[in-house]
């Protein structure tokens, strides 16, 4: 066994995030050599959010602030959470959510998920749905919008 302190951890961050989304993270279950249960140490400035408003099917979220404070948009409107709070966030549509920043304050959180695949998330803001089959998949993970729908039987017959 081989622990890791979720406060000692180095972050990283993508520089192709734009503004607004700029976290810092960590994937967790990589470093304990998790295969079903994933988890991610972010860190949100002011303004920030760690993705936008979604939701999952095939897989359900936990979230635990562990400093700062955040607002938690979801289907009921928005709640503030603060250190020790804990909220999860069911499968399809009722576990829609966004974690934004909107204290003075440096928030860090975990976002705890089941990994099952393969798995979808719809964006309802954006009306767009993302499908990952397993990871390594390459070309077959895909995000399109809803609009783009095809019939089942397209390019299939003459």
């Amino acid at each position: 066994m081989d622990p890791v302190n979720i406060y000692d951890v180095e972050l990283t961050r993508d520089d192709d995030d734009p503004e607004g989304y700029d976290a810092g993270y960590l994937r967790l279950g990589p470093l304990l050599g998790s295969e079903r249960i994933g988890a991610t140490v972010y860190e949100l400035k002011r303004g920030n959010s760690n993705c936008p408003y979604h939701y999952e099917y095939g897989n359900e979220e936990w979230l635990l602030v562990l400093s700062g404070r955040l607002t938690v948009r979801h289907p009921g409107g928005e709640t503030e959470l603060g250190p020790g709070d804990l909220a999860s966030f069911p499968n399809g549509p009722d576990g829609a959510h966004k974690l934004t920043n909107k204290s003075e304050e440096l928030a860090r959180l975990v976002m705890f998920s089941t990994k099952v695949d393969p798995s979808m998330a719809v964006y309802p803001d954006s009306n767009k749905i993302a499908a990952w089959p397993q990871p390594g998949a390459g070309d077959d993970k895909i995000m399109v919008r809803r609009e783009s729908n095809v019939d089942y039987w397209d390019r299939e017959v003459d």
